[in-house]
């Protein structure tokens, strides 16, 4: 009896396991593949059908170069730890976390990394060897996707400060929506930056959103030298500053007005 109990408790964590694989697998090439063809359909609308043959100096095969290398950087930005964080404000859960040694900010971001460090560490292996095909080298793939990573981690400090209105307005997740929104446009995951108007550009250079697609594409197809790659760098340094402040900030304020009530 005792071996039929281990037998299925076996087979049903194998089940859950294989449930779970293919849910992430799925989620992945959706999120991935759906923007991908949605942008290879416009080019090819524009190029091949409308006759068009360069937008904002980029041709087809740029464009396509752009796309392509799109996926393996889209899937490093973001995450939902804000929700999961608004969540526990608006529940009371924030309460058990309270009392651990670590910040519940960080607590929540070191717990929900790994998969991204695992997706960063497929897309860098992928990116490698494509890189033989869209004009880069693993060197600048490496590069990129550090960069990539950087605007992960500030990704999440803007996240986590917005999250904390939460202690404010119990409906935070509406704002959470219009920032993934207006990320998904001003990161350079739907079009290439470059499309903006010149006299439109400054809004996403001021911004440090299009360090987490953008940038990492302009550095992986060579469009930026290593001294504008490292500029780069300096800046996202300054962003994580900066995203650093308003997370100590906005939750130092906000933990003021939280109450735990319940028995």
């Amino acid at each position: 009896m005792n071996l039929e109990w281990r037998w299925a408790a076996l087979k049903n964590g194998f089940q859950d396991a294989t449930v779970y694989r293919l849910e992430f697998l799925f989620e992945v090439l959706g999120s991935a593949l759906v923007p991908a063809l949605i942008q290879w359909v416009l080019w090819y609308a524009l190029f091949k059908v409308g006759g068009a043959t360069q937008i904002a100096g980029l041709g087809y095969s740029e464009m396509l170069q752009y796309t392509l290398a799109s996926l393996l950087f889209t899937q490093i930005r973001g995450g939902n730890h804000d929700f999961d964080l608004a969540e526990m404000i608006r529940t009371g859960q924030l309460s058990n976390y309270l009392l651990r040694p670590v910040g519940v900010v960080e607590f929540i971001f070191i717990r929900g990394i790994a998969p991204k460090l695992f997706l960063a560490a497929v897309c860098l292996s992928f990116g490698a060897i494509a890189s033989l095909w869209l004009n880069s080298s693993p060197l600048r793939m490496a590069g990129a996707m550090a960069l990539a990573l950087l605007g992960n981690i500030i990704h999440y400090q803007l996240s986590a400060s917005l999250a904390a209105l939460a202690f404010y307005w119990e409906e935070a997740y509406s704002i959470l929506m219009v920032k993934n929104l207006v990320v998904s446009l001003l990161s350079g995951e739907l079009i290439p930056l470059s499309l903006f108007p010149s006299h439109y550009q400054w809004i996403w250079k001021s911004t440090p959103f299009y360090l987490f697609v953008f940038g990492p594409i302009q550095f992986a197809l060579g469009q930026w030298s290593f001294n504008e790659f490292l500029g780069q760098i300096g800046i996202a340094s300054l962003w994580l500053l900066v995203g650093w402040a308003l997370v100590r900030a906005s939750w130092g304020l906000g933990i003021r007005r939280y109450l735990s009530l319940g028995g």
